[in-house]
This record gives C-alpha cells, structure tokens and sequence, in this order.
C-alpha cells in the first residue's frame, strides 16, 4: 500500500485525467443534491415548523391543505381522542401578493397565507393580531420590508408585515402567517365560494407525549373515521409531488454515483494492465493478491476524497454566485457528506473489477512477458 500512495506523490500526472472526471462527477452529484434539499426546502418548510406530531385533515381532502374541512364538531372528536395533548387549527389560502405601493403590479408575488392557533417554530406563541402578518423570509428578495402593506389576492385585500420567519415555505411559495381571523377574513375576500364559517379550520395540528403513529389511529377512530390523521413525517411525503421529486432525483443521483464507479473501474483495469510486469515481480518476492489490491483500493479511495474536495468548494462557489431565488440550490453539511460517502463507495466498489486480473497475474509469465 504505502508503494501505492508513493506512486501517487511520485508520478501524479498519471492520475490527472481520472480524478479530472471524478471531479466533474462530485461536482454533479452535489449540484443535483443541492437542488434536491432547495426543492423540497421550498415546498415543505411551512410543514418542517410545525411544532406538532399529528396532521389532521377531513377524510376525502386526499391529505390535501386546501381541500380539507375539520368543523367543530369533528375537532372536538379530535380533541377528546385519548393521547391528545393540544391541538391548534390550521387555514391556507394562496393568493397573489402586490406591495400596497405598486397596486397594479403585473408581476404578483406568490403567496401563501396560512392562519396558525399553534405556534409553529420561529413565530410567536399568540399569532399577529388581525391584519398583521409574520413572513417567510424568502419574501425579501421581491423587496418586501418590515412594515410594508401587501394587497392580497383579486379584493387587494391589505396585510401588514410585522417580521420576518425563516423556511417555512410552502409550495414554492412565500408564506405569510396570521391569525385564523384573518385567514378567515382574507379568504372570504378573495374566495368566497371557499370561505369557511368559524369554527371550522382547513386541518388541525396535534402534539402528544405519546406515539405519533398510535395516536393517528386513536384520532380516526374517536372522529369515526371522517377524517385522516397522518404523522407529521408522512403529511410531508404526502405534499404535492414532494416524494416524485425526491424518487426522480434520488434515482438520477444513483445513475451518477454508478457512472463514477464505471469510471474508476476502466482506469483501474487499464492501470492493472501496464502494471502487469510490475505486479509479476512483487509477487515473485512475495507480495500477496491482497496486498496489490489494497494499493489499487487505496489509489481509488485517494482519488475519490481529491475529487469531493474540489465538488466540495465549487458547489460552496455555486451557492455564493446563484443569485438567491432564480433557482432553489441549497447546499447542506449533510449532503456533502452523502456524496463524499458516494463517490468513496463507487471508487471502492469500482476497483474491485481490476481484483480478478490482479489475482490471474503469474509471475513467472508476467516476467516472462507474457500476461
């Protein structure tokens, strides 16, 4: 092994072209992994702050916001279901967005205004009084400052910012979070075939010192099975195309970390071949299979961690000159360290092929000059 590393302090240019093409392979595997967690940060951050265990939504919405209604008598079924501990009613309407400046603006901010009785996290325990609203912060990049009026929706109906939230988009959407009356009041506005009377909320969020999964079936059977409660994991994996996203990708990075694997094992192989007389007079001296293929392993798994640090700091470069909100690119330790793991796995796995041309080497042929 320690041959090996010297070979590749001694003689590097020899492993320019293969770590060349690695890199280019990190470099993809974050990008499409960066753009993964930016696409489902967008779509499932209002859900992700939500301080609850349980989502519950009327049993025909499909696990669908908008299309659920909970009526008062269903959430007292909610309520008196055993593991309960709170609950909190949930309401969304989405609506586009003009700054009270620019009444008729063209192009409208998307935007979702979400009615909230339990706090999700980063927003206060008492939502904004009515008329006033706390924003996602993603808002800022359409210019949208504290204090600002925002005309709601075709009534250009008037919703003060009072603060900002960090991620806790929804849909791709910017969300503004109130109280259920003005939720209420907004949505009788703008969709008034869809308004809701009080007492009834869109869904209802429920914390429990107990099991999430035990207390979804405890909730459906104390509401007689008229609603669908999901835990808050499943909700998440339940939101428009969040699971496709994530099936789609994650199917294209595995193409991407087989394509790195191909990679390392035809230069391997190829590497294997000019060593042949090489590798016939270690073993004439007494260097094991095993040995030589730990060099070759070690050469990979070198080229592998050179090739992550470089994807490493040009996806860092990427997210520091995309300009924030043209693309949803967002660059996570975790990620990184999914594809590190990647890259190293395929480089590994990759050399194994050469393995069964190392093992058939004769030394007396291969010195002979006959492979």
């Amino acid at each position: 092994m320690r041959l090996a590393l010297r070979e590749l302090l001694r003689r590097p240019g020899r492993f320019v072209a293969a770590t060349a093409v690695l890199t280019a392979v990190a470099v993809l595997l974050m990008f499409l992994g960066a753009l993964l967690d930016g696409l489902l940060s967008a779509s499932t951050g209002a859900y992700r702050a939500q301080r609850a265990d349980v989502i519950v939504y009327s049993a025909d919405a499909g696990a669908s916001l908008p299309r659920s209604r909970i009526t008062a008598d269903v959430r007292s079924a909610i309520d008196a279901a055993p593991g309960v501990a709170e609950t909190g009613g949930l309401g969304s309407v989405q609506l586009g967005a003009r700054p009270e400046p620019e009444p008729d603006r063209r192009d409208l901010i998307a935007t979702a205004l979400i009615g909230y009785e339990l706090a999700p996290s980063g927003l206060p325990d008492q939502p904004p009084p009515p008329g006033e609203v706390i924003a996602d912060d993603s808002i800022e990049q359409e210019g949208v400052t504290i204090g600002d009026v925002l005309l709601l929706g075709p009534a250009r109906t008037p919703v003060t910012v009072t603060g900002f939230v960090r991620d806790t988009q929804y849909s791709g959407q910017a969300t503004l979070w109130a109280s259920l009356d003005t939720w209420r009041e907004v949505a009788g506005a703008n969709r008034p075939a869809q308004a809701l009377g009080d007492g009834t909320v869109q869904a209802v969020v429920v914390r429990t010192d107990g099991d999430p999964t035990e207390l979804a079936g405890a909730i459906e059977a104390a509401a007689d099975n008229r609603v669908e409660a999901l835990t808050l994991a499943d909700a998440i994996d339940e939101l428009p195309g969040v699971s496709q996203q994530r099936s789609t990708f994650n199917q294209i990075i595995g193409v991407t970390a087989v394509v790195a694997m191909v990679v390392v094992a035809l230069f391997f192989t190829l590497i294997t071949v000019e060593r042949t007389g090489l590798y016939g007079v270690l073993k004439a001296i007494g260097a094991s299979s095993r040995t030589l293929f730990l060099g070759v392993a070690a050469q990979a798994a070198v080229l592998a961690l050179v090739a992550t640090a470089l994807g490493v700091v040009a996806s860092l470069a990427l997210a520091a000159v995309i300009p924030p909100g043209s693309i949803p690119f967002q660059v996570t330790p975790s990620r990184l360290v999914t594809s590190g793991a990647l890259m190293l796995a395929a480089a590994v796995i990759g050399c194994v092929f050469s393995l069964r041309r190392v093992l058939r080497i004769d030394p007396a042929a291969a010195i002979g000059g006959s492979p």
